[in-house]
């Protein structure tokens, strides 16, 4: 009894919900029978009549009739579908983890979040868990003898491909690791050709090498004898999966390194002479060259075509360089997140000549500062310090330039600034830095001119501006780098110094912005400064001259120690192995384990060895 009165409700449910169902059809229809006549007149089939009457009656549920005759409310759920789209408000695609795409609660596509590639883990293992020492030592030991002056190096973070461009067209993978922990060493004659004629030095170990040339089509169609072009930059991608090669005819090749090494894939051509420089931006997927026309070319290794190019006074350029991206793994005296921290405040009066140099309140000119004097009559090497940093009345020497209670630091005065060279922009002031983004580039010219170019800003003539330079400064500067936070410039100059110029701090407009905070002074001998490089550790800096190459701690030099008092002496240590001539670049690894130093005149008139140094740097702590 139970179970048939179950059933008579079941079919009482089941009938009230077909009476629903029918009065909901019955209105939909009423609604849509305007639209149901069209379609069945445009696709022209037969039985409108029939079909009309079936659907007006609102269907039937005899099972017998659904097996004879099609469903008939197909083109009915069509029709319906298509006018509820179209009425419906416009709506964001579906994510695809929602099945229904009329769903209320269809969440926007979320970004997904890729977990770091291979290649990103080994870079950031190299650094990781880093603690920087208080001090470095750093001795030579192994040489890599050259036929000629080798003009460029690059390698990859990790130095297991070291490779170098030479004057003879040929470029050279070494084996970094096998040559300083092997048990090959420097034979009688190698010694000779490197200059190394007392100790021992291990020999470097040669991987693979190739032709800078490009293909000769013949006249005929035929494919003539490759030329040799002179290497001038390389650049290196980090996992050594492949190079960049500028050349001295102005374009600049892309070769396999890792895989099938010495592969040409690409060649491309913008330059109208020598490439000095190269540098990859961040993401590798475009670089930036520099070459001796006075033009820097911003290209995407994606399409191989010119993305924009920066062009200023059309000076000859040295060096292009990125600005670094900050890592918390660099250990820096500043803190972390120090990105533009120091205030920008302009003149006091806010008056500035046609140089960049503020005038004081009386309109005079400030006076020069007189420290040729001192270049010429101190050198830190053989002078004894007691001579000029005693106690007595008379003026002390600063190996900074600088008299004593006078330093740059404090906004001491400049002097004037160098004439501008025609062309070339305007000395960047408070406001305009003020509005720069930290994504900065850096060319540096021959005639001593430091430009910064905002890199988000594509209107010409905006976001940029150059540095001040004095006017006793020489027109000459040859190289030139950012520091591993990318906090301060270093640039060498040809009278034996490297100004320092911080780019989160800006003085008075007689000094610029950003303001030189400090000039380290290489002994008058030393010769010109023709290569800097900075060390990961963001405290130290090597600089190159003619007799040798100093490691100076940028952190501690001219420094007051606990007691207020100048250190006196040399501040400075030398690192032995390159002498005789100009150094052409030098390279630290990320984990500072080594320094590479390479030697030639760079197309410029002096002298060079043919001899790439490596030498071992030791932490002291």
């Amino acid at each position: 009894m139970a179970s048939d009165s179950e059933e008579d409700y079941d079919d009482l449910d089941f009938d009230n919900a077909s009476e629903g169902e029918e009065d909901i059809d019955e209105d939909i229809l009423d609604a849509l029978e305007g639209d149901l006549a069209a379609a069945a007149a445009a696709e022209g089939t037969e039985g409108e009549e029939d079909t009309d009457s079936e659907t007006s009656d609102g269907g039937s549920d005899d099972e017998d009739a659904d097996e004879e005759d099609p469903n008939p409310h197909k083109d009915l759920e069509r029709v319906l579908t298509q006018t509820l789209q179209e009425a419906a408000p416009p709506s964001k695609p579906p994510s695809p983890a929602t099945e229904s795409p009329l769903a209320p609660d269809a969440l926007p596509p979320q970004v997904e979040n890729r977990p770091p590639s291979p290649a990103q883990l080994r870079r950031i293992k190299i650094v990781s868990g880093i603690k920087w020492p208080r001090s470095f030592t750093v001795e030579a030991i192994c040489a890599i003898p050259h036929p000629c002056a080798t003009h460029a190096l690059a390698s990859s973070p990790c130095m297991t491909h070291l490779i170098t461009g030479s004057d003879d067209g040929y470029i050279r993978d070494y084996d970094l690791f096998t040559a300083v922990n092997g048990k090959v060493f420097l034979t009688a004659p190698q010694r000779q050709h490197c200059g190394v004629i007392e100790g021992i030095m291990k020999a470097g170990q040669i991987r693979c090498w190739w032709e800078n040339s490009l293909p000769v089509m013949n006249p005929d169609g035929s494919v003539g004898e490759p030329s040799l072009y002179p290497v001038y930059s390389l650049a290196m991608q980090s996992d050594a999966l492949w190079s960049l090669a500028g050349s001295d005819q102005g374009h600049v090749a892309l070769f396999t390194v890792r895989h099938s090494p010495g592969r040409l894939c690409h060649v491309m051509h913008g330059h109208r002479g020598p490439v000095s420089s190269l540098a990859l931006q961040h993401d590798e997927k475009g670089f930036f060259s520099a070459g001796w026309d006075g033009e820097c070319l911003h290209w995407d290794l994606n399409t191989g075509q010119i993305a924009r190019r920066f062009s200023a006074h059309g000076a000859q350029l040295a060096v292009v360089a990125v600005r670094p991206l900050y890592s918390n793994s660099i250990q820096t005296q500043w803190g972390p997140g120090s990105e533009f921290t120091v205030p920008m405040r302009g003149s006091r009066d806010g008056r500035t000549n046609s140089f960049g140099g503020g005038q004081h309140s009386n309109g005079h000119l400030p006076k020069q500062e007189e420290d040729a004097k001192s270049d010429a009559s101190y050198d830190p090497l053989f002078d004894e310090p007691d001579a000029t940093d005693g106690d007595g009345d008379g003026p002390k020497f600063n190996p900074f330039g600088n008299s004593a209670g006078h330093q740059q630091s404090n906004g001491q005065n400049l002097g004037r600034g160098a004439i501008a060279p025609k062309g070339a922009p305007p000395i960047l002031d408070p406001a305009t830095y003020a509005a720069f983004s930290p994504d900065l580039l850096m060319t540096a010219h021959v005639d001593g001119q430091i430009i910064l170019w905002d890199r988000r800003v594509q209107t010409p003539g905006k976001g940029v501006g150059r540095l001040w330079m004095s006017e006793k400064t020489p027109p000459w500067c040859m190289s030139a780098c950012w520091s591993a936070d990318g906090s301060q410039i270093y640039v060498g100059r040809r009278n034996g110094t490297v100004e320092i110029y911080d780019v989160r701090q800006t003085g008075r407009a007689a000094s610029g912005t950003p303001k030189i905070w400090k000039t380290l002074r290489n002994p008058v001998s030393s010769g010109v400064v023709s290569c800097v490089v900075a060390f990961p550790d963001g405290r130290h800096l090597a600089c190159a001259s003619t007799d040798n190459i100093r490691l100076w701690n940028v952190a501690e030099a001219g420094e007051p120690d606990a007691y207020g008092k100048m250190k006196s002496g040399v501040q400075f240590k030398i690192i032995p192995g390159h002498h005789g001539g100009f150094v052409s670049q030098m390279l630290v690894d990320p984990a500072a384990r080594f320094l590479v130093s390479a030697s030639s005149n760079r197309g410029w008139h002096g002298e060079h060895t043919k001899t790439v140094f490596v030498h071992e740097v030791k932490h002291l702590w």
